[in-house]
């Protein structure tokens, strides 16, 4: 089965930092990113957050422009994505915006012992898929890909940005660096430590740098489903950078009919530490 293009999507200050560690969310961007982000969510059929950003943020994860919700609409589509998000104790807020919001599908993924459990304690307010033993993020875009989801946009926090990162499945970061730092070691992370595939012998490709307001986005191609992966490759050797614009040119129709037929199995998962277990993981 052909897993989803997975697009990963994030803030952080210039330190590496999501948050603050106070309670309060600190704006990590401006109003001129917010909307292309609106877009991506628009062009994707899920997004996925941790359990911890559920109970922190109590993210809405819907899209916000009114034309876009009505383009998905015409096209047959939910107005918003669908919600996924992963537990290993059901501790998760049913009155959070998560389960509360919006008409499209939500998916709890958790270790196979502990759905019963947790479907009890959502009492209804989401799907509550079980996994086994133990969920990797390939589990999860497996199954998603069985439902039907072909993009698949994970807004985090660091640590789902670290499982789906050393597991090698995603296909594109999308990276936006705000124009300040947090300097609070408290202060929850891009990604926490794990053996990331992308070191000093197997860098990460530049796909093309993007000024929004006062802060820059990064868009990295780590997979060769990355629309224009080769051409990235072969500019690269001549010194040279696509812009955003070529990227786009490159794609021939709907970029999501490029990914039939692409090999599931490249690229063995590697561990970021302990996967999800029925006991002592709080998300």
């Amino acid at each position: 089965m052909t897993l989803p293009y997975v697009t990963l999507s994030c803030a952080m200050s210039i330190d590496g930092y999501l948050d603050s560690a106070v309670p309060r969310r600190l704006a990590m961007s401006n109003s001129e990113d917010f909307d292309r982000v609106d877009q991506l969510r628009a062009d994707s059929d899920a997004i996925m957050v941790g359990a911890s950003t559920v109970r922190r943020d109590n993210p809405r994860l819907l899209v916000r422009s009114e034309e876009r919700r009505l383009l998905r609409l015409a096209a047959g589509r939910p107005a918003s994505p669908a919600k996924v998000t992963i537990t290993a104790t059901g501790d998760l807020p049913v009155e959070s915006s998560f389960f509360t919001v919006g008409d499209g599908d939500k998916l709890v993924y958790c270790p196979r012992g502990a759905r019963e459990r947790i479907a009890n304690r959502l009492s209804g307010a989401a799907t509550v898929v079980g996994l086994g033993a133990e969920v990797t993020m390939r589990d999860v875009a497996a199954d998603l890909a069985g439902r039907g989801v072909r993009r698949l946009m994970v807004e985090g926090g660091g640590r789902l940005h670290t499982q789906f990162l050393v597991e090698d499945i995603v296909d594109e970061l999308q990276l936006v660096v705000a124009p300040f730092f947090v300097g609070d070691s408290r202060a929850p992370r891009f990604v926490e430590a794990g053996r990331f595939p992308w070191t000093a012998t197997r860098r990460a490709r530049l796909a093309d740098t993007r000024r929004i307001a006062d802060v820059v986005l990064l868009r990295y191609a780590l997979s060769d489903r990355f629309p224009g992966a080769d051409a990235i490759d072969e500019l690269g050797r001549h010194g040279r950078r696509p812009s955003f614009d070529r990227l786009d040119q490159l794609e021939d129709g709907d970029p999501r009919e490029k990914l039939d037929g692409c090999d599931e199995g490249a690229g063995e998962a590697l561990s970021a530490g302990p996967p999800l277990r029925d006991r002592d993981r709080r998300s």
